[in-house]
């Protein structure tokens, strides 16, 4: 991803070695990536955990989550040592490994958008059908599908890069072929993951915003609220068996046709319908820079290799990754509340394990503080008893327990006792 195309890059070497553009250079991918790793860990988190968050819209959500969570682990990160050693350190299998997982991240990502797109279509414009199509069931087996068939796709990475070294013998992770061979593999993989998950997306989402707007025309007045809501919740209902009668019928069919002018328009499909809408608008701007100079680069003799204009496209591909998380909290009061309560549950969690630390520290410190006092007693009364021991007679001691060991017998008791307590 450093290198658009297959060009040494020794040419933006004195600009890319500077401290100025190494400091920001590390400074901005790091708080990128770091944004985005706690953000989007969350949102798996928050998915997983609150069982008012599952579903199918927000498994798409969680596996969009991680192929970000990939892109910036493995295209982020390895880029803070590129700038600050300024060769590659990770070796021949890092670079087959680490390349393969960030074209990974980022097909899977475009996939996952692709697919809660058409989620967002059926969910909006054919309400009934998806009652049986949009469940969190199929979800996750479209889910296992797209990851199963990107992985097996983007096994071909490993036969297209390898390290190299450069004319100053500096190792390089590069793409091994020639550039008239990669080119054609670089559009394939361009028009796949980026222009038919646009174009479809553009379709799609015009065909959303013309039946929200047609439902916005023929909205219900406000003595038929109660009629609306009816139709809104009985929509969840799967469709029972047709009747005999030919009235019940054409009853039925009106309703039908009322519930797909109603159920989709409750305020909170569209509010998550405008969320995923800007999630593909970010996504497409956010990759728009990198997409198009390799473009541009391929149809030039010296290719643009401006190093601060590369940082940018960089920080864009990782921004793309990180921002999500920030989209929902902004956008989804579901997914704020979600968010905070995740939130309070770690601090209850850290909080309850504090006192238990505490109350353990002070039983013991009680139960240490007992033990020196029954300690001191026995010391005190074994004196006590020395010394009148010593003034009585051999001759008129008797076979009696004796005062110590009556107060021992007390000590033990009470220590017993105190044990128990604690």
């Amino acid at each position: 991803m450093d290198s658009p195309t297959n060009v040494s890059v020794s040419l933006v070497e004195p600009v890319s070695q500077s401290l100025e553009y190494k400091t920001v250079s590390v400074f901005l991918v790091l708080l990128v990536c770091c944004v985005g790793i706690v953000g989007n860990i969350m949102v798996v988190l928050v998915v997983l955990t609150a069982r008012h968050m599952r579903t199918p819209t927000n498994c798409y959500l969680v596996s969009l989550a991680v192929a970000d969570l990939i892109v910036l682990v493995a295209a982020g990160l390895p880029n803070v040592s590129d700038s600050l050693m300024g060769t590659w350190v990770y070796g021949h299998a890092g670079c087959l490994g680490i390349t393969y997982f960030q074209y990974l991240g980022i097909n899977v990502s475009s996939c996952s958008i692709t697919a809660f797109t058409v989620e967002r279509y059926i969910a909006i414009c054919h309400p009934m059908t998806a009652q049986t199509v949009c469940t969190v069931s199929r979800a996750k087996r479209i889910i296992t599908g797209v990851w199963a068939l990107t992985c097996v796709y983007c096994l071909l990475w490993f036969f297209l890069v390898d390290i190299q070294v450069n004319q100053d013998q500096q190792i390089q992770c590069g793409y091994r072929v020639s550039r008239d061979l990669y080119l054609p593999i670089y559009f394939t993989d361009f028009t796949i993951f980026y222009v038919l998950p646009l174009l479809l997306a553009i379709v799609l989402y015009s065909l959303i915003a013309r039946a929200l707007y047609l439902s916005s025309l023929s909205q219900p007045s406000p003595s038929a609220t109660a009629t609306t809501t009816t139709l809104r919740r009985s929509c969840r209902e799967p469709p029972r068996s047709t009747s005999k009668s030919s009235h019940r019928g054409r009853s039925r069919s009106a309703l039908s046709s009322r519930k797909q002018e109603f159920c989709f328009t409750s305020p909170l499909s569209i509010t998550v319908t405008k969320m995923l809408a800007v999630v593909v608008v970010l996504f497409a701007l956010l990759w728009m820079p990198y997409r198009t100079l390799v473009l541009v680069n391929s149809f030039i003799n010296r290719p643009y290799l401006d190093p601060w204009f590369l940082l940018f496209c960089r920080i864009c591909i990782y921004a793309n990754s990180a921002i999500n998380p920030v989209v929902y909290n902004l956008m989804s009061q579901r997914f704020r509340s979600a968010f905070r309560d995740l939130y309070r549950c770690q601090a209850r969690q850290t909080q309850g394990r504090t006192l238990s630390v505490l109350t353990t520290g002070h039983s013991m410190s009680h139960a240490h503080s007992v033990n020196g006092r029954e300690q001191s007693c026995r010391r005190v009364a074994k004196e006590k008893n020395e010394q009148r021991d010593a003034a009585i007679p051999d001759d008129q001691r008797k076979d009696t327990p004796t005062n110590e060991v009556m107060l021992s017998m007390k000590v033990n008791k009470k220590e017993e006792m105190n044990h128990s307590n604690v």
